[in-house]
C-alpha cells in the first residue's frame, strides 16, 4: 500500500510550566494555554517524552518520528537522513519569560555525547516582544578566567560580570554551546535549538519553588563545558528587505533567515535537500497547501518536508523565519 503524499505538517504544540513562566504565550501568540505559569511553546519536538504530534491532514495523530521512520529522506533531505538516522534534529520553541531564567549553558556535541548520549546544543534567539528595559545575559562583561570564575561561582558574585544587552522585538542572537547566558524577565522569543534538552545550571537568583525548595545547580558540569576563549559574536546584525531572504545564522547545526512578506509571492526549496521550518514571528502570511491555504499567524509554525519543492504566499503582511539545515 502506497504511503500517503506528504503535505505541509503542523504539529499540536507541548506546552511547559516553568517557575519563570507567565501568561504571554496564551495573550500575546495566541496559544491555547490553559495551566499557569507556562514558560515555552515546544512547536517541532523529537524529545522522547515529548514527542510532536501532527494537527492536520492525512496524517493527523501522527507522531513526527512515526512519519521520518515511514519517509525518510522525503521528509527530512537526504543529507540529514545520512547524519541524523531517524531522529529529528531540531527543537522548536516560543518562550514566554514573566521572571528572569536561571544563568546557565549547555554543552557542545563531543561532551553531551560523552555525558548523556545526546547531541550538544547550540541555539539561537529572536525577540518577538520584550516590555521596556527588557534584556538578556549573554557572555561576560570582561575577560573572566577559570580561577576568577571558580571564585564568584563560590562567593555568589558571578552576577557582576554578566554582560546585559537590552532587547527589542526583531533582535537576534546566536547563543552557542558553552556560551553562559539567560533570558530576561518581560522577554518572548523564538528559540531555534539541536534535539537537547541539557542544561547546566550555574546561578538560580536564589530562588524557591512553591514548595520552597531551591532547583538544582550544576556547577561542575558547567565549568567542564564553559567556553572561556571565544570571541565569536553573539548578536546578529541584520539590515532586513521586504520579500527576500536575509540570513541570521549559518552554522554546523542549522541555517537561519528571515523574511518580510508584504506580497503573493513563491519560495524555492531547490537545491537545499532539507526540511524546510517556518515561524511566523509578526503579522499573518496566507501559504498555499494544496487546494487550501494555512494562515500561518504570529505564534505558528509549518514544517514543509523536503521532497516539496517550494512553498507559495498567497497573502499576508508578516514576518517568517525559515530554518533549514
Amino acid at each position: 500500500m502506497n504511503n500517503p503524499k506528504l503535505s505541509i505538517l503542523q504539529f499540536e504544540p507541548i506546552f511547559k510550566q516553568k517557575i519563570w513562566g507567565g501568561s504571554k504565550l496564551q495573550d500575546y501568540l495566541n496559544k491555547s494555554v490553559t495551566d499557569t505559569n507556562v514558560g515555552e511553546s515546544w512547536e517541532i519536538s523529537d524529545v522522547d517524552d515529548a514527542m510532536s504530534v501532527v494537527s492536520n491532514g492525512l496524517h493527523k495523530g501522527k507522531t513526527l518520528r512515526s512519519l521520518i521512520a515511514l519517509y525518510g529522506a522525503d521528509l527530512v533531505g537526504y543529507k540529514n537522513s545520512k547524519r541524523f538516522g531517524a531522529a529529528f534534529p531540531l527543537l522548536i520553541k516560543f518562550i514566554d519569560a514573566k521572571e528572569n531564567l536561571s544563568v546557565q549553558l549547555h554543552p557542545g556535541d563531543t561532551i553531551a555525547k560523552a555525558k548523556h548520549n545526546s547531541l550538544g546544543k547550540t541555539e539561537m534567539w529572536h525577540i518577538v516582544q520584550a516590555d521596556k528595559d527588557a534584556e538578556i545575559i549573554i557572555g561576560f562583561n570582561k575577560e573572566i578566567s577559570e580561577a576568577e570564575y571558580k571564585q564568584r561561582v563560590s562567593e555568589g558574585t558571578i552576577a557582576e560580570v554578566l554582560n546585559r544587552e537590552k532587547v527589542a522585538a526583531g533582535d537576534t542572537f546566536f547563543v552557542y554551546a558553552g556560551l553562559i547566558h539567560a533570558i530576561g524577565a518581560g522577554v518572548v522569543l523564538a528559540e531555534i535549538q539541536q534535539t537537547s534538552d541539557i542544561t547546566y545550571r550555574i546561578y538560580d537568583w536564589d530562588r524557591q519553588d512553591k514548595d520552597g525548595n531551591y532547583r538544582a545547580l550544576h556547577q561542575k558540569e558547567a565549568l567542564d563545558a564553559i567556553d572561556f576563549d571565544s570571541t565569536q559574536p553573539y548578536k546578529i546584525d541584520q539590515v532586513e528587505t521586504q520579500n527576500q531572504l536575509t540570513n541570521l545564522v549559518r552554522c554546523d547545526h542549522f541555517i537561519t533567515n528571515t523574511i518580510h512578506i508584504t506580497k503573493a509571492q513563491c519560495i524555492s526549496h531547490l537545491g537545499l535537500d532539507s526540511f524546510v521550518i517556518y515561524m511566523c514571528v509578526e503579522g499573518v502570511v496566507k501559504v498555499k497547501d494544496g487546494e487550501e491555504s494555512i494562515a500561518l499567524h504570529m505564534g505558528n509554525t509549518i514544517l514543509v518536508p523536503a521532497c516539496i519543492e517550494d512553498i507559495e504566499i498567497v497573502d499576508g503582511n508578516g514576518k517568517l523565519l525559515q530554518v533549514y539545515i
